[in-house]
């Protein structure tokens, strides 16, 4: 069943395409006041470099946690409720890799306080989003959600809950574009190191500081 086929329902893609217009427009003012910000722990010191670590550790996980997700949801979505693999341990396991991908963003800046910023606006556009699609799925899949909803949390994995499937449809196209722009979270850690060293030498002001 599609979307058109359901009065009163969002069109996914519609959905889709506004939410990746307002992420575009978040990222771009973040990123716009990343040359103007700097944490108070300086560069070369060990928090600082802890905090990076860190921020690219869950980048890491964001980049493989998508691909993984897309492994199993490819392709399926309009067809039927997924509910194995990732999405036998929270509903939205995508959205989930991508806020944890958007603090480690943060974090790249050496400020822990950044990086919840990043993951905090980051679940905010993506709560909207998760609620018109299951909007959607409740008139499409009824009480096959509904049971699914109460047996897995929007947000809170449950590893308890974990199954997998024998067998899955792969669709490589879509698994590869989900790596590949997941893969785009990783510029921000040259990003940050290259924005360290111009502040460092005096060519970009700081205007704030943040632990």
């Amino acid at each position: 069943m599609s979307a058109a086929t359901i009065q009163g329902t969002p069109d996914l893609n519609r959905v889709q395409r506004l939410r990746k217009r307002v992420l575009a427009a978040l990222a771009a003012m973040l990123i716009g006041s990343l040359p103007v910000t700097a944490s108070v722990f300086g560069p070369e010191t060990a928090m600082h470099e802890t905090i990076e670590s860190v921020g690219f550790g869950l980048i890491l996980m964001c980049v493989l946690g998508r691909t993984w997700s897309a492994l199993y949801i490819g392709g399926r979505k309009r067809e039927t409720v997924v509910t194995d693999g990732p999405y036998s341990l929270v509903r939205n396991p995508l959205y989930l890799f991508s806020v944890m991908g958007a603090g480690g963003i943060g974090m790249t800046t050496g400020s822990v306080l950044f990086g919840i910023a990043f993951a905090l606006v980051a679940f905010l556009v993506f709560e909207g989003v998760v609620r018109s699609e299951e909007t959607w799925l409740k008139s499409a899949f009824g009480a096959d959600f509904a049971a699914y909803a109460a047996r897995v949390r929007r947000w809170r994995p449950r590893l308890s809950g974990w199954h997998d499937a024998y067998e899955l449809p792969v669709h490589p196209r879509l698994v590869l574009t989900t790596f590949r722009d997941a893969s785009l979270f990783l510029l921000a850690v040259p990003l940050s190191e290259g924005i360290d060293h111009l502040q460092e030498a005096g060519h970009l002001p700081v205007l704030l500081q943040l632990p």
